[in-house]
């Protein structure tokens, strides 16, 4: 199995695997065009014959910290350990651009604990995910996702302050 950083020419296999999750609301779907401005942000895992098996995303708020976004394999690769090896390149690439949190939000935080995520209570301790991802979401109101996190909270936002924070989060319920 090969983990690579994702090309251009990945974009149609992460968008149909992707949005592939998205009715019944595993996943949120993401737009063609979306994905191709952020392939930059996507590892991908193959087979060693060149099959696409899953991909995962790393996407940096700062320093201060990262988020791992649509990490999913294939059915047929599940239990295989596409996904553990596509989350530690991700851990590693944050690693490298030396973030000091990465952060999640899942379903099935039973995966994430195994590779030293925790869930974060309050969400408002996430504010730059909160003030620029989560007000968008369609889910804002009735978000049931588990917030997890791997490293120090950060202390500092650069997108919104916990304040902001704290009142989308009231607002969504």
């Amino acid at each position: 199995m090969l983990v690579r950083k994702a090309r251009l020419q990945d974009a149609t296999n992460i968008y149909e695997l992707v949005n592939s999750l998205s009715a019944d609301g595993t996943l949120l779907r993401r737009a063609f065009a979306e994905i191709c401005e952020n392939v930059r942000d996507f590892t991908v895992a193959e087979s060693d014959e060149g099959v696409f098996l899953g991909c995962g995303a790393l996407h940096l708020y700062g320093p201060h910290l990262a988020e791992v976004r649509s990490i999913v394999v294939r059915p047929p690769a599940k239990s295989k350990g596409a996904g553990g090896k596509l989350l530690q390149a991700l851990l590693q690439e944050a690693e490298s651009h030396g973030v000091g949190c990465v952060c999640l939000f899942t379903r099935i935080p039973d995966f994430f604990f195994r590779y030293g995520f925790r869930v974060v209570e309050e969400r408002t301790a996430l504010p730059d995910k909160i003030y620029k991802d989560c007000q968008n979401c369609p889910r804002l109101h009735r978000c049931d996702e588990v917030a997890m996190a791997r490293g120090n909270l950060p202390k500092v936002s650069i997108l919104g302050s916990k304040i902001e924070a704290e009142q989308l989060v009231r607002l969504g319920g």
